[in-house]
């Protein structure tokens, strides 16, 4: 069983209510990565990607060379998925290196759904069934390790999968779109508020100490609960207009009931999380996916850390004052003698 720190074990949870399998979700607008659009929830439903209108057999060309979870996401993008469906893309994505190999019945039981809902799923991105779908996986599969590779102790296999989530990020930036969009909704936000919860905890506070350098007001949601319904109403009065959100396995419960209600009170959510497919995905209106690494007991997040940089400075260059306040700051700190280098 995985911990709210991110042990994995693939199980994605309680299971899913039938009646929401027949319910399609529109997705928020989601970053893709090079060549690929930026698709808004909209007419369809469908997340715009270099691989949209492809036939099943394809897998979008951003994702060559890349993970195996960042192979998985390409061929799942652009297809109208149920929320059960999303569920079962998601659990897949987190164990990609699995995926080819597990029979529906395994995989029902991990995402935590039906096996005919599996069956639907593979029907749903345009397989025969699901027996096609695990041989397309096999066939698209990497090639075995290189001998040096294979020799690789699993601490530096933890590592390699984190160069692959690294090149994968750098692949969707080729795309800056989408990052220069989410720094202007965050420049623009007075306050801005960021959020992040147990695992994602430690990329919401390092984005919040940075951003508070250059941003004249940046509030850490760091609690759930009713008291989180308390602060976003306090930061919507203040005149508040977005919400950043960082995301990570395991998703705590709060945290989507924390951006449902951040959106009902009229805030732009735009989010950092580990797939196009995690369970905050529905509550979000722009998505910037950044894989996380599984090959330790627990996850493993360069490539979130990097994105939250990465908005950072797209957010600085939403700020005329940026430069200024930094140079206050650093004079300042030389006065106060904070730093010893």
């Amino acid at each position: 069983m995985s911990t709210d720190n991110g042990v994995s074990d693939g199980v994605s949870g309680a299971r899913t209510a039938p009646a929401a399998e027949d319910v399609a979700v529109a997705p928020p607008e989601v970053s893709v990565g090079a060549g690929g659009s930026a698709g808004a929830g909209g007419a369809g439903g469908s997340i715009a990607t270099t691989g949209s209108g492809a036939p099943p057999g394809s897998v979008a060309s951003a994702a060559s060379g890349a993970s195996t979870a960042a192979r998985l996401q390409a061929l799942f993008e652009g297809h109208r998925l149920t929320p059960t469906q999303r569920r079962i893309a998601h659990c897949m994505v987190r164990r990609a290196a699995d995926a080819p190999f597990l029979s529906s019945v395994e995989l029902a039981e991990l995402a935590g759904v039906s096996q005919p809902s599996v069956t639907r799923f593979a029907v749903a991105l345009g397989f025969d069934g699901y027996p096609a779908l695990r041989k397309h996986l096999r066939d698209v599969a990497p090639a075995e390790p290189e001998a040096d590779e294979g020799s690789y102790n699993e601490y530096q296999q933890a590592v390699q999968s984190e160069i692959d989530n690294l090149r994968h990020l750098a692949a969707l930036l080729a795309d800056p779109a989408p990052v220069v969009r989410a720094g202007r909704l965050l420049a623009d936000s007075r306050p801005l508020l960021v959020l992040g919860l147990r695992a994602a905890s430690a990329q919401a506070r390092g984005f919040t100490y940075f951003a508070r350098k250059v941003h004249p007001d940046v509030r850490l949601l760091d609690e759930g609960g009713t008291m989180l319904a308390d602060r976003v109403d306090a930061a919507r009065r203040a005149g508040a207009t977005a919400l950043l959100c960082f995301a990570l396995p395991r998703h705590p419960r709060e945290v989507v009931e924390g951006l449902e209600y951040a959106q009902e009170a009229g805030l732009t959510v735009v989010a950092v999380a580990d797939s196009a497919f995690a369970p905050i995905a529905r509550h979000t209106d722009l998505l910037l996916p950044a894989a996380v690494g599984t090959g330790l007991a627990f996850d493993t997040a360069c490539a979130p850390m990097l994105l939250g940089r990465v908005l950072l400075e797209a957010m600085c260059d939403a700020l005329p004052e940026a430069q200024a306040r930094l140079e206050e700051f650093d004079a300042k700190a030389a006065e106060r003698a904070l730093f010893v280098e």
